[in-house]
């Protein structure tokens, strides 16, 4: 690469790479993202680490494993002394960031971004946590539901909608603003929309658009509880499927808005796009995409995420940049871990920075390239949230998959073969070295009793702090966004010239 590029990192919230065109579901209606994807590079087989918001976040903004930093649920402290690329970047140069969702828990707000320009949607603190005393059928009243489903459709505003489009404009005055400035400093902007996460509402025109669309059903129908793998049967209570009953129908109208606000990420996505052409920076700018993690969409009776297979585990992910990566399809297995030592390689130069602390993920620079003979060809993944009481650990190898409980029997899935998972292979003779072979990875990889021992650990210390901290007077975490009015538009201190160019103050 010829100079530093800035980057753009665009995050969409539980989007299932398989609803996408440019993953071969030729349905959605996304001509932005399939234009990131046919001049870019896209990852097939790229993974969260953490089927769950926070901790699929903190994960990739680290580069480590959840359990190597403590994030073990939706409300769980993300450290402020865990490095993240974000630091790394805002050493190296760069001007970074934050434009929407990224789910801090904690007092640290910020985690390396130098700017952050809106707050979030969930509470920082500890109110989500979960606890493991609960027994396999509890349903938490704050957590997910079937409403989420059976209230799908159009809406004229929902909160997600008024958020994303708040998030939308303030990323794009941030990078006409930046190019205001007239400085050299490359940017690192991230672009974090909560769409399309739960609930379902598309807005009008967006619903509209998939009037005379045939949406597709499940590709494997509901599964009763009685005949589920015990995971996919807590995931029966743990989204309250016991309160609700559910139509095909529901879920077709779920699957349509769901499209619909897909879509609606998508033209956000093209604004960007046109934004970094107006300000000159198109030609030198990293556009990544992805999301935190997927979302099942009623396959096999499955709703939302916090599930290993592959409709909530697997991510989209988009490395566009022309000026160093030609047009590739990249079939090797990736996860979010390997975003952290990318980003560094790209703002070094290809020369990346002395690590402070060791990451988990490998540069896709080689992939991206076609010159990585010695991927390892491994994705972990962890969840130690709501429904479990022990660890649920992922490992994928090649196009095997393993899922692994200390109560559960384990599952084991050739996804070339069997693309669905809807044949364990864990009992088979004939899978028997595969099946040996992915569990001393997970063995070599986790100390089960002592995870567990620190997810039981955390959860009863953040039960007292979150009590204690709820009593008496409050002092919230959630980030407060800071904008001096004095500085904005035409004020006594600048000329009037000034205004055109945002130096006005």
């Amino acid at each position: 690469m010829a100079k530093r590029p800035n980057i753009l990192f665009v995050m969409a919230d539980q989007l299932a790479p398989q609803v996408l065109s440019a993953y071969g579901h030729a349905r959605a209606q996304t001509p932005h993202l399939d234009r990131l994807a046919g001049e870019g590079v896209l990852f097939e087989n790229a993974y969260c680490n953490f089927p769950l918001c926070a901790p699929a976040r903190f994960s990739m903004l680290s580069g480590r494993l959840p359990s190597r930093i403590g994030a073990f649920d939706n409300a769980v402290e993300f450290p402020a002394s865990v490095p993240t690329f974000q630091h790394y970047l805002r050493l190296a140069g760069y001007r970074t960031c934050l434009a929407g969702k990224m789910h801090f828990v904690g007092p640290d707000q910020l985690h390396g971004y130098e700017e952050r320009i809106t707050t979030d949607v969930y509470p920082a603190d500890f109110q989500y946590a979960p606890d493991w005393r609960l027994d396999g059928e509890s349903w938490l009243e704050w957590y997910h539901s079937m409403r989420a489903v059976l209230d799908a459709g159009t809406h004229r505003r929902s909160v997600n909608i008024a958020y994303d489009d708040e998030v939308e404009f303030e990323a794009i005055r941030w990078l006409h603003e930046h190019a205001d400035d007239g400085g050299d400093r490359p940017f690192a902007l991230t672009v974090s929309f909560f769409s399309p996460h739960d609930p379902y509402l598309a807005p009008p025109a967006w619903w509209e658009r998939y009037r005379d669309a045939r949406i597709d059903r499940p590709r494997i129908p509901d599964i009763a509880p009685g005949e589920r793998d015990p995971h996919s049967r807590r995931h029966w209570f743990l989204t309250g499927r016991h309160l609700d009953a559910i139509s095909d129908e529901d879920v077709l109208r779920m699957r349509r808005a769901y499209y619909a606000v897909t879509s609606y990420v998508d033209a956000k996505v093209g604004r960007l796009l046109d934004t970094l052409a107006e300000i000159g920076a198109a030609d030198d700018t990293l556009v990544v995409f992805t999301s935190d993690h997927g979302d099942s969409l009623g396959e096999r009776g499955l709703f939302f995420k916090m599930s290993f297979f592959e409709w909530s585990v697997r991510v989209p992910l988009i490395l566009h940049a022309p000026f160093a990566f030609g047009p590739r399809r990249v079939r090797e297995n990736v996860s979010h871990l390997d975003l952290f030592p990318t980003l560094l390689e790209v703002a070094g130069d290809g020369t990346p920075p002395d690590l402070a602390l060791p990451v988990d993920g490998r540069s896709l620079i080689p992939l991206a390239t076609g010159h990585a003979p010695d991927w390892p060809d491994i994705v972990l993944a962890e969840y130690t949230a709501e429904g479990v009481t022990a660890p649920l650990l992922m490992v994928r190898k090649g196009p095997h998959k393993l899922i692994t409980n200390p109560g559960d029997p384990p599952l084991l899935f050739d996804l070339d073969a069997d693309p669905d998972e809807t044949r364990n292979l864990a009992g088979d003779p004939g899978a028997a070295a595969i099946r040996a072979e992915l569990e001393a990875v997970a063995a070599g990889t986790w100390d089960v009793p002592a995870l567990d021992r620190a997810v039981r650990e955390s959860q009863a210390a953040r039960r007292l702090v979150g009590g204690a901290l709820a009593t008496g007077m409050r002092s919230p975490w959630d980030y407060q966004p800071v904008r001096d009015a004095s500085k904005t538009y035409y004020r006594e201190a600048g000329h009037v010239q000034d205004a055109y160019s945002g130096s006005v103050g």
